[in-house]
């Protein structure tokens, strides 16, 4: 058997514990080990009256069968008193238990405000000032378990107690917000309805039926709850008799009452009645999260659909709204310089890992074939954004608290450089009237010199600024398309981390709502979510890797939705299908099958219309008259210096951070070979430097290792073969 649920050491308040269901919690735990403070005010159900007897009753009777406990006589609305008795006794405070109440039942055309008032001070106001007054020891401990204590009169409402009702339903609501605030700290809030007899219920119920529903019948439940092994945490449950029931919110799938090209009316929503309360197929929200997601979806489908906006009210004109004047705001033009480091980190955040040898060239700057992942550019176009850029543009008053990153779209002209400095441009393209929001379509190109790089566009989603009677659809706009409705021709799968978003905020989305625990509970999430854009990595990563061989050069643009969010240490699922040169794509999270985005694709430029990687002519680079200079002294010492050496060398000569040029110095075969391109069989050794840099060398200018470890000189496979190399060129070539 299991062994016995215990409470040793734990301090426990109960209020209203001079009888009913407060005495039968109070003597349980006290049974169990826990230490106890019983409150009772001493009044009678109507709140009228005071005393100390009845807490000191169950004192007494805890302290006879060997308990320890105080009693406490003060009202729960002075919780900070009730608090500092279970400290001052016992040191600290580990459950609390809102079980104190009273009934002024009368029906609503007679209730009075004293029958209000004195209701919700005692119930509500009493739970949250007795919570309050206990929430900062819980936190610093890092231990708490609170009781709610509900009814079914406010989950379901009740003749004769509309102030009883809305209090009770006030003090869920309260349990809830607890339950995500004090999640971090490990700290449980859970509500009961429960159906006992008491004082309070002897005025409802008939007195046999009092008697069958004991308080022994509620208490056990009550106990478990408040265990440290129990992990339950937000739950509401009826009890009773010995039966317990847990209760969620239940949802229809409603139905969509706007119709393509005709306004949104009452009668639309009439002739959908039926629909929008059929509870077949219902949904089961458990968050304010999954509930605004699936309002968030429709939206996206309207969309989709070229719905129009809703005209049943008086709509303010964009041109007066404000909005107008915002669309072609152009704003101000920012660099944004980058290294290796900046691109390394950025695809570690993504997912890329050395367990993967295809994932090198994305993590190590010494990797012949080094990359940026092309995804990377949304990075260097979103710092502005990140940094208040919104806030800089005229006509636009938003509450940010409230954007929402809808869609992404990418467009590479050029691979990215490994390192460099790209302009980018940024104006507002449009803007768009969603009826619950705005959507604002942000451009910026991004160049290096004169040269375009990329384009990016984002479509940011702000919740509750739509109706001022704007345009819903604009061609601007980068279209999101539907996958196939076939089996996907591939599935690719990668956990995430624990620590991704940690990983992937380095690389500057800093918004707390991806690491602070207090602040994705405040913005409804249970616990900090993973950037959009960091799945959005993930996603593109494994499309470049199973249709394009992880080549850089083959990406051409992608667009995306965001649909919902992923929690770190979910596992990524994308499922691709080809269609010609354009890989439509979604990604779900594998544990829930909830797709996070939707109506995907990446466009691949064709294997066969790839162009060599050469950005300028090879009589362009200095480099190209050092290599044949060496050729042509090999012909006499060729055979000489093979002896000695016996390896090859392969190099990547950059041009601006891209290969613009591969030579190979073979002194392994024969009499020697220097020829351009990349080694016939493997190379022993590749060296990876830039022209400028490659001649410094050659002119005595720069020592190679010095060279190679302020990082200008990379080398990888057998380098100690490169010393040997440069004495066989210093000696024979004199260059």
């Amino acid at each position: 058997m299991a062994l016995p649920l215990r409470f040793d050491g734990r301090v426990v308040l109960v209020t209203g514990a001079g009888g009913g269901l407060g005495r039968a919690y109070a003597l349980t735990f006290a049974e169990r080990g826990a230490f106890v403070v019983v409150n009772d005010l001493g009044g009678d159900f109507k709140g009228v009256g005071k005393g100390s007897s009845a807490a000191d009753r169950v004192v007494e009777e805890i302290r006879r069968k060997g308990g320890k406990a105080v009693a406490n006589y003060d009202s729960v609305e002075e919780g900070e008193k009730l608090v500092k008795t279970a400290l001052d006794a016992f040191g600290r405070i580990d459950i609390v238990v809102n079980n104190a109440g009273i009934l002024r039942d009368r029906s609503f055309s007679r209730i009075s405000d004293e029958d209000w008032d004195i209701i919700h001070r005692v119930h509500l106001r009493g739970s949250f000032q007795v919570t309050r007054a206990a929430w900062d020891h819980m936190k610093k401990q890092k231990y708490g378990r609170i009781i709610m204590t509900s009814s079914a009169s406010g989950i379901y409402g009740n003749f004769g107690q509309a102030n009883y009702s809305a209090a009770k339903l006030g003090i869920l609501g309260l349990c809830n917000t607890l339950a995500i605030e004090g999640r971090k700290s490990n700290i449980h809030c859970n509500t009961i309805a429960p159906n006992a007899g008491s004082r309070m219920t002897q005025t409802v119920m008939p007195e046999d039926i009092v008697e069958a529903l004991k308080p022994d019948y509620v208490a056990p439940l009550v106990l478990w709850l408040c265990h440290e092994s129990c992990e339950e945490n937000g739950g509401l449950f009826e009890v009773g008799a010995g039966w317990i029931g847990k209760l969620r919110w239940e949802r229809t799938l409603g139905a969509t009452v706007r119709q393509r090209n005709q306004p949104m009316t009452p009668e639309a929503v009439r002739d959908n009645w039926e629909k929008i309360c059929d509870f077949s197929n219902a949904s089961k929200p458990r968050t304010i999260q999954e509930s605004t997601s699936n309002i968030l979806e429709v939206l996206h489908k309207v969309d989709s659909e070229g719905v129009s906006q809703n005209h049943t009210s008086h709509a303010v004109s964009a041109a007066t709204s404000g909005f107008a004047a915002a669309i072609g705001h152009q704003l101000p033009s920012f660099s944004s310089s980058y290294s290796e480091l900046e691109s390394i980190m950025y695809a570690l955040g993504v997912g890329a890992s050395v367990k993967n040898p295809e994932d090198l060239k994305f993590v190590y700057e010494g990797s012949a074939d080094f990359s940026c992942l092309p995804t990377f550019a949304v990075i260097i176009a979103q710092r502005l954004l990140m940094n208040g850029g919104l806030a800089q543009i005229p006509g636009l008053s938003i509450e940010f608290s409230k954007v929402l990153h809808g869609e992404q779209y990418l467009e590479l002209y050029k691979p990215l450089p490994r390192s460099g400095e790209l302009r980018c441009e940024t104006v507002v393209a449009d803007i768009l009237d969603k009826g619950s929001g705005v959507v604002i379509v942000m451009d910026v190109h991004s160049y290096s010199g004169k040269e375009l790089i990329c384009y990016n566009q984002f479509s940011i989603f702000v919740v509750g600024s739509g109706g001022f009677g704007g345009k819903r659809t604009s061609e601007k706009l980068k279209a999101a398309v539907a996958v196939p409705r076939r089996p996907p021709d591939a599935v690719l799968r990668d956990s995430t981390s624990l620590n991704q978003a940690a990983l992937y905020r380095l690389s500057g989305d800093w918004n707390p709502l991806h690491i602070d625990p207090s602040f994705a509970s405040i913005a409804g999430f249970e616990k900090p979510i993973l950037h959009g854009l960091c799945t959005f990595g993930f996603s593109a990563r494994h499309v470049l890797q199973q249709f394009a061989d992880n080549d850089v050069s083959r990406f051409k643009a992608i667009k995306v939705r965001f649909a919902k969010p992923v929690y770190p240490g979910q596992t990524l699922q994308t499922e691709m299908w080809k269609e010609g040169n354009r890989i439509h794509f979604q990604t779900k999270v594998q544990e829930t099958g909830d797709i996070v985005i939707s109506n995907a694709y990446v466009d691949l430029v064709p294997s066969s219309g790839i162009s060599a990687q050469v950005p300028s002519k090879g009589e362009e680079l200095q480099s190209t008259l050092v290599f044949g200079e060496i050729g042509r002294r090999l012909k006499d010492i060729g055979r000489e210096v093979v002896k000695k050496v016996n390896a090859v060398f392969e190099w990547h000569i950059t041009k601006g951070g891209n290969i613009a040029a591969k030579w190979t110095i073979d002194l392994k075969n024969g009499s020697g070979e220097v020829y351009q391109g990349p080694a016939k069989g493997s190379a022993d050794t590749t060296i990876i430097i830039s022209d400028e840099d490659f001649m410094e060398v050659v002119l005595g200018k720069l020592d190679p290792q010095k060279a190679f470890f302020s990082g200008k000189l990379k080398a990888k496979g057998n380098i100690l073969l490169s010393q040997k190399l440069q004495m066989i060129l210093k000696d024979y070539a004199k260059l």
